[in-house]
């Protein structure tokens, strides 16, 4: 329960579960929960994709999760976050996913900046399209 309940609010699933932001967050069942996103992240670092999270950790041992958890991960994954759950935290999330089973298939390779992507894609660059304020 306790997995369960920081991979909600940690917001695993805005980025890891297709469709669950646009129908209704915790609604959408957990069967299709942490399977990943097809669609990248694309900015200065490349392009990134939400990895499928129950064949990640369905392939690893906790020590092997707590690990992988602790390092950095290209933009958007807020890395940090993840890093700074605790030991207990971190074991009670690789208990959730573990639970869920393997599902779903893996999402696409990260393209390195230029390289071909295939996929359709969110752009992360900021801009502005701010108007010059008339003269008065």
């Amino acid at each position: 329960a306790r997995g369960r309940y920081l991979v909600v609010v940690s917001g695993c699933n805005d980025c890891h579960t297709p469709g669950y932001m646009q129908n209704g967050g915790p609604k959408l069942p957990e069967k299709n929960w942490l399977t990943g996103v097809p669609v990248g992240y694309q900015g200065p670092w490349g392009t990134s994709y939400a990895s499928n999270l129950r064949l990640v950790i369905n392939g690893m041992s906790e020590s092997q999760w707590l690990e992988h958890a602790r390092k950095e991960f290209k933009p958007p994954m807020p890395w940090f976050n993840l890093r700074a759950m605790t030991d207990a935290d971190l074991k009670a999330i690789y208990a959730f996913v573990r639970s869920l089973g393997p599902a779903g298939v893996a999402t696409p390779a990260y393209v390195a900046p230029g390289g071909k992507v295939t996929t359709p894609y969110f752009v992360f660059v900021p801009r502005t399209d701010a108007q010059p304020v008339a003269s008065r």
